[in-house]
């Protein structure tokens, strides 16, 4: 509905202006506009008797209901033994089925409603996910409910996920950008359980008992949070939702202590050789958490040097002036649970591997030297407020947002002050931030390609450490 109401005012807005205009010589170079006002959408904050978060957000422009489950585990919890353990647990989870529901049956009644459930597990929360059309809402509830609260982790699906898994470790060196991707976290998160992959070992070893354990441990309705979104009535929906969730019992839930990542990592070159044509260089370093006060100003600043597309420095300059490359761009994200990191990537063929290596860490120094223009500091804070709205998109979208807000502590009035707090960035803070938060001496360099094929060996940038990449039996 909302955004109808934005699109119907943008037409009126247009229509009146051209209106104007016809009748007129007025120049439409210099026709001005009302700013756009756009609020975000609320939901509404309810908990159930049983512990369980819900955010409602009444939609009804289409007969459809989604629903979000967010749930406080990750694979940062599992034991290093089991690296694949919560990945492997939020895959079988649905497929699965659960102890009243085949996972044959669970599949062909989804699909004669047209209704989805779908679950995964990540770094640092579980997923689980529904849409359905609203007159197969009940339904579709009901087996939902059963895929959170009593999930079966058949053996054949246990054993059918472990041999997915593995077949992907097999063939996780075959895509170079991957592998780039892969060393520099292991680099950046080294000893850290952000930087630890599943093997064919550890993924091998894995039961369905530890499946078991796995969500017994983690999943109860207290360290839930319940997205609610489409069309539907309130006070039916909490009806519905006491009564999917009526048998679930609370449980005390501590998560194992996790240790910061180290700060102290040393800067290094790292080479993959492979045998292509097309060099992958990958840099970086620790970053922040999502509570660092510098978070707008970082954000400002990083889409200036290359997270803001074809205006971003990195591109003006990497594709359009020495046209050394199609992809390249920078990242600062800001880590939820732990710091997230500072990247910076391209691809370029391998006899312009280390002028376009050169001209990006030079790039990165730059931004620390001199403030940047005032063209480049509107551009940014504009494009990045402008798009703000397409965060919002979908009820769905809207629902699971303040769902992640509450999930991981942002402070109350986080996205209603997001665009101000950006508007309030200037060239000073721009350059400040990029002294303190850009560390061109402490960046870890991951190059993929044929050392042979360079246009300079890869020493000229600091002493280089070849990376074996194992071959998965």
């Amino acid at each position: 509905m909302k955004k109808k109401l934005i699109i119907l005012w943008l037409f009126l807005s247009l229509f009146s202006a051209l209106s104007a205009f016809a009748g007129s010589s007025v120049d439409p170079r210099k026709m001005t506009f009302p700013p756009l006002v756009f609020q975000v959408p609320t939901a509404e904050r309810v908990v159930l008797e049983n512990g369980m978060t819900v955010f409602l957000l009444e939609d009804r422009e289409l007969p459809l209901v989604s629903i979000q489950a967010i749930v406080g585990t990750g694979s940062v919890y599992e034991p290093a033994a089991k690296t694949g353990l919560a990945g492997l647990t939020g895959a079988v989870l649905r497929g699965g089925g659960t102890a009243l529901t085949s996972p044959e049956d669970l599949d062909d009644e989804l699909e004669f409603m047209a209704s989805s459930i779908t679950s995964g597990i990540g770094e640092d929360l579980g997923t689980v996910a529904m849409s359905c059309l609203k007159k197969n809402l009940d339904r579709t509830l009901e087996l939902y409910a059963q895929v959170l609260t009593v999930p079966a982790f058949r053996e054949d699906r246990v054993v059918q996920g472990k041999n997915l898994t593995i077949e992907s470790i097999r063939r996780q060196n075959d895509d170079p950008k991957e592998v780039a991707d892969r060393e520099l976290l292991k680099a950046i998160y080294r000893d850290h359980p952000l930087g630890r992959y599943p093997t064919i070992e550890s993924v091998s070893s894995l039961t369905r008992d530890d499946l078991v354990a796995f969500h017994s441990r983690y999943f109860h309705p207290n360290n839930v949070i319940l997205a609610v979104s489409g069309d539907f009535e309130r006070s039916e929906m909490l009806k519905k939702l006491q009564k999917a969730f009526a048998g679930w019992p609370r449980g005390l839930v501590a998560l194992p202590p996790v240790p910061e990542p180290a700060g102290n990592v040393k800067p290094e070159v790292l080479l993959v050789k492979k045998d292509i044509s097309q060099t992958v260089i990958r840099m970086g370093h620790l970053g922040i958490d999502k509570n660092n006060p510098d978070l707008y100003a970082i954000t400002v600043m990083n889409a200036i040097l290359g997270g803001n597309g074809f205006s971003s420095r990195l591109m003006s300059v990497i594709r359009e002036k020495e046209g050394l490359a199609y992809n390249v761009g920078s990242s600062f994200r800001a880590g939820r649970r732990f710091p997230g990191t500072f990247t910076a990537e391209t691809e370029t063929k391998a006899a312009t591997s280390a002028k376009a290596i050169g001209l990006m860490e030079k790039m990165i120094d730059d931004l620390t030297r001199q403030p940047v223009s005032d063209a480049e500091l509107s551009l940014a804070k504009e494009s990045i407020i402008n798009s703000f709205i397409f965060a919002f998109t979908t009820p769905a979208s809207v629902g699971a947002q303040h769902a992640r807000l509450e999930y991981y502590g942002y402070p109350k009035g986080y996205l209603e002050k997001y665009r101000q707090n950006i508007a309030k960035v200037t060239k000073s803070d721009v350059l400040r931030v990029a002294r303190k938060y850009l560390l061109p001496d402490k960046m870890i360099l991951v190059v993929v390609g044929d050392e042979n094929k360079f246009d300079k060996p890869l020493s000229v940038f600091g002493e280089v450490r070849q990376v074996e990449l194992a071959a998965p039996k």
